[in-house]
């Protein structure tokens, strides 16, 4: 099967060997990687690189949140790294949203080239109301995760991560433009695991996503190759 750039597997690995060998196995089943903390922290920009000498697209996944102007600089340092999209956390507020938008525009000019769409993450997919009222929460996940996608898009963000429970108000809300990315995406033959707001990869296409990030139904997957296009299968189906 011919992948699926909506499909973005999660390289939940933790050294440069064992994300060769997965990405080797996987072969032209997957063309978007998700590199996250793990990962990066364990194996640095050769990550990247790797992955972009094969031909992949590369999410960048590390969740900046700090003040504004270390958002700011170390967007502007990841910006030359070549990923194709790049996290910050929306909690860091109106400042450190902006901040981050300013450095990759202006990284962008004096490089003349690309730079990463940049994407707000809004409420982990690993939470859930009572988790996420213990942490002081002012209103509910669902419209929390509205507010935030909001602020980011007022910032210059290029779209955010949310569960697949909130992509449908987000792409009312934010319109066409607005990039949607979905973790906690699970088909019909995976386990939910840690993830608590989930959906079908189907539901979450129909309800606005532009991607989904899937990692265990896939890199754990017996045969991994095997189970990216069962996925895709399921979504052409669809």
């Amino acid at each position: 099967m011919v992948a699926d750039e909506r499909i973005i597997a999660a390289l939940d690995v933790h050294s440069l060997d064992d994300m060769q060998r997965l990405v080797d196995r996987l072969g032209d089943s997957i063309s978007f990687y998700k590199v996250g903390m793990e990962l990066f922290y364990s194996a640095g920009p050769e990550t990247i690189r790797y992955l972009k000498g094969k031909g992949k697209r590369v999410f960048l996944d590390l969740k900046l949140h700090d003040i504004p102007n270390t958002v700011g600089q170390s967007v502007r340092a990841l910006t030359r790294l070549g990923a194709d999209l790049m996290t910050l956390h929306a909690g860091g507020g109106r400042a450190m949203l902006a901040a981050a938008a300013e450095a990759v525009r202006s990284e962008g000019a004096a490089r003349g080239g690309a730079v990463p769409k940049l994407l707000a993450v809004t409420v982990l997919t690993s939470i859930d109301e009572e988790s996420w009222q213990e942490t002081g929460a002012k209103y509910g996940i669902a419209d929390s995760v509205k507010r935030l996608a909001a602020l980011a898009h007022e910032c210059g963000i290029d779209g955010v991560v949310s569960s697949p429970h909130e992509a449908s108000a987000i792409r009312q809300a934010e319109g066409g433009g607005f990039l949607i990315v979905t973790p906690g995406i699970r088909p019909a033959f995976a386990q939910s695991n840690d993830q608590k707001r989930i959906a079908s990869p189907q539901q979450a296409l129909r309800d606005g996503a532009d991607y989904l990030v899937i990692g265990r139904p896939i890199t754990q997957a017996d045969d991994p190759k095997a189970a990216a296009e069962k996925i895709l299968a399921e979504i052409q189906e669809a």
